[in-house]
């Protein structure tokens, strides 16, 4: 069913929405769909004037990329002092993992499985933004990505539509605060609508081809999750969708969106895609390209400069309605007014510097932790497990291009975020170990993308030297993660694959810590390595962070939000696979087939089927033990299952049964059997974050209704079917053991 969002079906807001587009010229109705990037025009002089004349000419609704408050007032006074109706500006920028405070990339913030601090790093985000006059962020992005080639898995949270709902409620609930009006909230813009994250081959701009179950099933619940969650913009995608640009595609902008989902905001393209659309080969001048996405439900032009120089024209001869016009305006408007920008346009350009205080560096710190994920930890030559890094330790070697890189630290899409505000794992490290009378040997080793071994032969030496060696290895986060960054080999870039043979070579005990914005190859890693980090991007607070984990000070709690590979070409891999009348079972192994019983499987020859790191796993420094599961009941007819109520409870004891507090993320899983269509082996259906102390245990209860249980159908319709067998899996993990069942019945 629709939801309505209140504050954009206020009646005094869209009173005041129709009186002021009553007032409006054609010309500046076009103006308030029209957004371009600050700074020179980019376009021919033909095309485009100064952008103070066009404002005050009231052609320009929206600017992107205006960084600072002297700017966005100088520009806003145009618009509210010069333009006949002073229609105030509405400036967006990509605020994706912080502005000015940088926290971990959104892949490393989905792995800490914890929303309410997801929610509290936008609400900081938001803070800063809007304080330099940005009311709008291009985030969050909710695309489910399971192709690790595609850049953009580190912009998004993973694999898993559950987990990818849950962030995405997150992110708009912190950006947009109570209510849209305070001048410290900004309007969320969820992106990229819709399916971007499975674009063929795993590259970026590509084509989507998928069905239209699998469509609503796993790709559109998080944009719809957003939107309930009060969303007020939405951002089509780059991607063809079964053949339409979503650009121009009235199925997801208009039927899926408005009509099925109630939404009331507005829709912006993404950078030039409009004028693309010709390059799509669905328009063959701009003006048909114009035609084809406003009809379509795409009511701003990101600088593709086709708005402006088209509709106008278009309209006029009766290819467009200008109801059509009106109702774009109408949307852009209300989001206008319901931000408060016409009582309060301007930013507070005396503010002081920014300055990552205390306060914004704890929250920091704490997501960075939370986003760390303990992928191995084993003992080395009969010694303990290597971590907790013990205090026999004194000499650590921390080698690898990462280990004292600030600007790496902050990763792709950082905002204004600064390199000097980093604090390095050098930095923290070496003041750790110098409180307890250690040290530190700090060799780089190699660049991240190189072939040369000239720092080789020093960072073995140190090793040599060292009681244990910590080597920081990746990719490189501006220009081999986000957009426009898909790779064919999801090995460790350059050289640095042979550092780690040479360093482990030496015999000393290895700590890996692997810094990057998707799942990598690590199989000979995870052979010869004793223990391994993924630590993403971290941020601002990436030393601290880590040096709490690797000391013990912190418990690690990230579990993996997307699957890891044994090879590349498992891609795409991730949990929620659809049975096969095949399936391998026990024969899911890396060895060749030994027999017809082995061989005609759904299974590769020469790698496992499963991942190597699986989705959800993580580990601690103490150990989780979980109860049976019990249910609330054995059978749940349809008839409970009306709304959205809960009819089931799954609950489990979980006990911590080591020597040291920690926290666990406990799993809820389901696998659907003997429904009119195939459903995943397993798919996540719930989480909670619990904190035990040694021996403490908890009861831990899921709650079970029509959301959680239903699937889609053949028709396209999300239903739940009697005579349907549940089983019921927690854990710690998508490997969960644990498990119950029940049935649906009429």
């Amino acid at each position: 069913m629709p939801v309505t969002n209140p504050q954009l079906a206020d009646k005094h807001l869209n009173a005041r929405v129709n009186a002021l587009l009553a007032k409006m010229t054609l010309e500046e109705k076009i103006g308030q769909l029209v957004q371009y990037s600050a700074g020179v025009p980019t376009g021919p002089a033909t095309d485009r004037q100064n952008y103070a004349t066009m404002i005050a000419a009231g052609e320009v609704g929206s600017l992107l990329n205006v960084g600072d408050a002297k700017t966005a007032n100088m520009y806003q006074k145009i618009a509210v002092e010069q333009s006949r109706l002073h229609i105030p500006l509405i400036y967006g920028l990509d605020v994706i993992h912080g502005d000015r405070t940088v926290f971990p990339v959104p892949l490393g913030l989905a792995a800490s499985f914890d929303p309410a601090m997801v929610k509290e790093t936008a609400r900081m985000a938001a803070t800063e933004a809007s304080a330099d006059g940005v009311r709008w962020t291009f985030s969050p992005m909710v695309d489910i990505a399971r192709d690790a080639r595609w850049g953009r898995v580190v912009e998004g949270a993973g694999e898993d539509p559950y987990l990818g709902s849950a962030m995405a409620r997150a992110y708009v609930h912190g950006y947009q605060g109570d209510r849209l009006s305070d001048p410290t909230s900004i309007a969320a813009c969820v992106k990229h609508f819709a399916a971007y994250g499975a674009v063929t081959a795993g590259r970026e701009y590509n084509a989507v081809d998928m069905s239209d179950v699998m469509l609503r099933q796993v790709y559109l619940p998080p944009y719809q999750a957003a939107i309930d969650a009060g969303a007020v913009t939405v951002m089509s995608s780059f991607n063809s969708l079964n053949g339409v640009p979503a650009t121009a595609d009235p199925y997801t902008l208009t039927q899926i969106l408005r009509n099925e989902w109630g939404f009331q905001g507005f829709v912006v393209s993404d950078y030039h895609a409009v004028y693309e659309l010709i390059d799509h080969g669905i328009a063959l001048d701009s003006a048909t390209a114009g035609q084809k996405a406003i009809s379509a439900g795409l009511d701003m032009d990101m600088e593709g400069n086709v708005y402006h120089m088209r509709l106008a024209a278009l309209v006029r001869d009766g290819q467009v309605p200008e109801a059509t016009i009106d109702e774009a305006v109408r949307r852009i408007l209300r989001v206008k007014f319901a931000l408060g920008l016409f009582e309060h346009p301007y930013a507070d350009d005396k503010a002081p510097a920014y300055v990552a205080t205390p306060e914004k560096r704890a929250l920091a710190r704490q997501a960075a932790e939370e986003s760390l994920v303990l992928l191995q930890n084993q003992a080395h030559l009969g010694q303990p497990k290597l971590l907790p890094i013990r205090p026999q330790v004194h000499t650590i070697a921390l080698l690898g291009p990462f280990g004292d890189a600030q600007g790496e630290m902050l990763g792709s899409w950082s905002g204004k975020g600064n390199p000097a505000d980093v604090v390095t794992l050098r930095t923290a490290l070496e003041a750790r170990m110098k409180a307890t009378g250690g040290k530190v040997l700090y060799a780089q080793g190699t660049e991240i993308l190189t072939q040369s071994e000239t720092g080789f032969a020093a960072a073995i030496d140190a090793a040599k030297q060292s009681d244990l060696v910590l080597l920081t290895l990746g990719e490189d986060g501006p220009t081999m993660t986000g957009e426009a960054a898909s790779r064919a080999h999801l090995g460790l870039p350059g050289n640095q694959e042979k550092l780690l043979e040479a360093v482990v070579a030496t015999g000393k005990p290895v700590v890996l810590i692997v810094f990057s914005g998707r799942p990598l190859v690590l199989d000979w890693a995870a052979q010869h390595v004793s223990a391994i980090v993924e630590a993403w991007f971290p941020g601002i607070e990436a030393g601290p962070a880590l040096t709490n984990i690797l000391f013990g000070d912190v418990n690690p709690s990230g579990k993996l939000p997307v699957s890891f590979p044994y090879a590349m070409g498992q891609e795409p891999l991730y949990l929620s696979q659809l049975p096969t009348g095949r399936p391998a079972g026990d024969a899911n192994l890396s060895h060749p087939p030994r027999n017809a019983a082995e061989k005609y499987l759904s299974r590769y020859i020469d790698v496992p089927n499963a991942p190597l790191f699986p989705f959800g796993h993580g580990l601690s420094y103490t150990e989780f033990n979980y109860a049976p599961v019990t249910l609330s009941a054995q059978q749940v007819s349809v008839a409970q299952l009306q709304g959205n109520a809960p009819a089931l409870e799954a609950s489990t004891d979980v006990r911590n049964a080591g020597a040291v507090a920690g926290t666990e993320v406990v799993q809820l899983y389901l696998r659907i059997r003997g429904a009119s269509m195939e459903e995943p082996v397993r798919q996540l259906e719930g989480f909670q974050r619990v904190t035990l102390a040694p021996g403490e245990t908890k009861h831990v209860t899921f709650s079970l209704g029509f959301p959680e249980m239903s699937f889609i159908n053949a028709q396209s319709q999300r239903v739940v079917e009697p005579g349907t067998e549940y089983t019921v899996y927690i854990g710690g993990s998508s490997q969960a053991t644990q498990s119950a069942q029940f049935n649906i019945v009429k």
